[in-house]
């Protein structure tokens, strides 16, 4: 074994709990985007559609859910568990605390603005010019909380058993002559 094979594996078992992670902070964020949506008197699918305007052009914005659809919510997942994994890959092992939460919502704000100012601009120019901002930006918080919680999704290390310990032997109370 080489010198860095606990750091790696650390760092491997950080990424899968990232992994984990990202996907549910993914889908928290998109139920807040499906309220906030519904709230603007939207349909609950909006983001999604939205993004499946990436592969279908502008025949992925309609009303409700449709086949297109399932190409803007994977693209979703696809993309925030793959960043919630890098997220926990580069923060490394660590255990759960406040500050890791405010460094998760930082990466998540720093996602937004970097995906929808630049890349989504080049890949996908509907996105950045239909797009909610204010619900996009409280979800993209929504989601940086829930990647800086990777830690809860580590595994526990197991636990070495107790070898239960001899009770010593009574006192005789017997009187010998």
């Amino acid at each position: 074994m080489s010198p860095n094979a606990p750091e790696s594996s650390g760092r491997f078992a950080a990424a899968l709990a990232g992994l984990q992670a990202g996907m549910m902070a993914a889908l928290a964020m998109l139920l807040w985007l499906g309220v906030s949506a519904v709230w603007q008197r939207r349909t609950f699918w909006t983001s999604e559609n939205l993004l499946a305007t990436t592969f279908y052009g502008s025949r992925a914005l309609h009303d409700g859910f449709s086949a297109s659809t399932f190409s803007g919510l994977a693209l979703y997942l696809l993309l925030y568990s793959t960043l919630g994994c890098l997220f926990a890959y580069a923060v490394g092992k660590r255990g759960p605390s406040p500050r890791l939460v405010l460094v998760g919502i930082a990466a998540g704000l720093g996602w937004y603005y970097l995906s929808f100012h630049l890349l989504w601009r080049a890949v996908g120019p509907l996105v950045p010019i239909l797009h909610a901002v204010t619900p996009t930006v409280l979800g993209h918080m929504i989601y940086g909380a829930g990647i800086g919680r990777f830690p809860h999704f580590l595994p526990v290390a197991p636990v070495a058993p107790v070898e239960p310990v001899p009770e010593p032997a009574p006192a005789s109370t017997e009187v010998r002559d």
